[in-house]
């Protein structure tokens, strides 16, 4: 059985914390349990230290990781509903619903879009990965809206240089707390791993270069309507921006714009912002449109899609 073999350097910034938690907040798609055992084996080392699971992190380490490779579960068609807005012979563009994991990872290896895709498309390129079949961009878990799959391994070619040379363009519309700094303006900032939290996102020094553009639809008393436009594709990048700028995403359980932002508001508008978060249980954030050339016509095309009933709720009860 062979093993993937992976580095992790460990912020120098980072607070104090045990091995097994630190490694249970990255990307290893790994349980904490499964890390412990990793540790037992010793198969997780730092150079010169003799680690345990209780181990102290006080940041500058280099952990050393090898994981015996696993069997996947394979990867079967489900009957599962779908959306689908544009599709040919090539690509299809389906409308996600919210709550829905576009690929199979850990702790979701069934009922995710690849699986309705298969049910509905049979087989799909799997040029990708063997659990990412067709997949051109994603959508975290808790945004709705529009995402592209290709069903021909040179259409995913195609779709996948024009992602990276940023000529597919991606248009969301979400609610925010407060209001934007502007009616419309740009807000950047390089995101990394958040180095007090390795499962979020922040921006960072040294993370990688992004760009969001917004432009104010509606502002309300203390909500806002906010299209958005990406010019980069960073993880969790339009709710990582909001929130470093201190307007999150409202019902964003991760970055900040949930029960905690209600204490600063006026008695009046606390009641409705209890009864606001209570009608919608994720981020209020939209994929609505996507343009692009289509990869084997070079015809433009253009989908919308119309916003899910829990934030069109929000935003009928804030009007």
């Amino acid at each position: 059985m062979t093993a993937k073999k992976l580095t992790i350097e460990v912020p120098k910034e980072v607070t104090p914390t045990r091995l097994d938690r630190f490694l249970a907040t990255t990307d290893l798609d790994l349980s904490r349990s499964q890390i412990q055992q990793l540790i037992r084996e010793k198969r997780i080392l730092i150079p010169g230290k003799g680690v345990k699971p209780a181990f102290i992190l006080i940041g500058g380490e280099t952990i050393h990781i090898e994981i015996p490779e696993a069997e996947r579960p394979r990867l079967t068609p489900e009957n599962i509903p779908l959306n689908i807005v544009f599709e040919d012979e090539f690509l299809v563009v389906v409308d996600k619903p919210p709550g829905m994991v576009v690929h199979p990872a850990r702790g979701h290896f069934t009922g995710t879009l690849v699986h309705a895709l298969l049910g509905h498309c049979k087989s799909l390129p799997d040029c990708c990965g063997e659990m990412r079949p067709g997949v051109v961009h994603r959508l975290d878990k808790d945004t709705s809206g529009l995402i592209i799959f290709a069903k021909s391994e040179l259409a995913h070619r195609r779709l996948a240089k024009a992602l990276a040379e940023r000529k597919i363009k991606r248009e969301y519309v979400g609610i925010v707390w407060g209001k934007m700094p502007q009616s419309s303006g740009t807000i950047e900032g390089d995101i990394g791993h958040n180095p007090k939290d390795h499962k979020k996102m922040a921006v960072v020094e040294r993370g990688r270069p992004a760009r969001t553009d917004y432009s104010v639809v509606k502002d309300f008393h203390f909500l806002s309507l906010v299209d958005f436009r990406l010019h980069t594709g960073r993880t969790h990048q339009i709710r990582v921006h909001t929130s470093h700028i201190g307007r999150p995403i409202f019902g964003d359980p991760e970055y900040g714009g949930r029960e905690e932002r209600i204490g600063g508001f006026a008695p009046e508008f606390r009641q409705t912002a209890v009864r606001l978060l209570k009608m919608l249980d994720r981020q209020a954030l939209h994929a609505r449109r996507l343009s692009f050339a289509h990869p084997m016509t070079s015809e433009e095309i253009t989908v919308e899609a119309t916003l899910p009933e829990d934030i069109a709720g929000v935003i009928r009860e804030v009007e």
